[in-house]
């Protein structure tokens, strides 16, 4: 008796493994346990959108302009976050919360990923989508967040949280979908999931500098 081949992994599957210890580092700075322990001071927070919204904007800028056939098939409007990031901004400038402690570090950092992010969609396009993977997988996290951050701050349900508040488990599975039948040969995978593990990197690098003196969970 013949036994069946195991299919192939997928683009997601191997993102998922392939990234599980740069996601669980992150989890591990002082800046996301502080978050979920509800003692991340609300102008570290302000600092994140804003390092983010550096990043979106290169980001975005890149996917949407691109010629690659994978990323216009996985690419689309209804995963920008430029928009939200900066209403966000709006609220916390108009309440008169701005970055302080780590701030400028954080953005340096920003700036950073922003340049990684021009130089892979001028090199290898494709794999902006390992980009991609891991900002719209933080949405996703960040339904489990808000509420951390709602209830810290005294925030409402409008108020200051529309990045965190933009996870969609249906838009993830259309995602992940399209991504997978995009990005099909082992050797794109690689590339692929190389490229996300940068963004964890980077990512991470934003989140340690907005940990200086932080102690994490009350």
């Amino acid at each position: 008796m013949t036994s069946r081949a195991a299919a192939p992994a997928t683009a997601t599957e191997r993102l998922r493994a392939g990234t599980r210890v740069w996601h669980d580092a992150l989890e591990a700075t002082p800046f996301a346990s502080a978050m979920v322990g509800g003692t991340l001071p609300l102008d570290r927070y302000v600092a994140q959108l804003a390092a983010y919204r550096v990043v979106l904007e290169t980001l975005e800028g890149e996917l949407s302009r691109t010629v690659s056939p994978s990323v216009a098939s996985v690419w689309s409007p209804d995963l920008a976050k430029l928009p939200l990031i900066e209403s966000d901004l709006r609220y916390f400038a108009a309440s008169g919360t701005a970055p302080k402690t780590g701030a400028a570090q954080a953005a340096e950092a920003a700036e950073a990923f922003s340049r990684e992010i021009r130089r892979t969609a001028a090199s290898d396009p494709q794999t902006l989508l390992g980009f991609l993977y891991v900002l719209e997988g933080s949405t996703l996290g960040g339904l489990i967040l808000r509420q951390y951050v709602t209830r810290a701050y005294g925030l409402g349900d409008a108020d200051g949280v529309a990045y965190y508040g933009s996870g969609d488990r249906d838009r993830w599975a259309r995602f992940t979908a399209r991504m997978n039948r995009a990005v099909t040969e082992p050797e794109a995978q690689d590339r692929v999931v190389d490229a996300a593990g940068r963004a964890y990197h980077h990512t991470a690098t934003i989140a340690q500098a907005l940990s200086v003196g932080l102690t994490g969970r009350a």
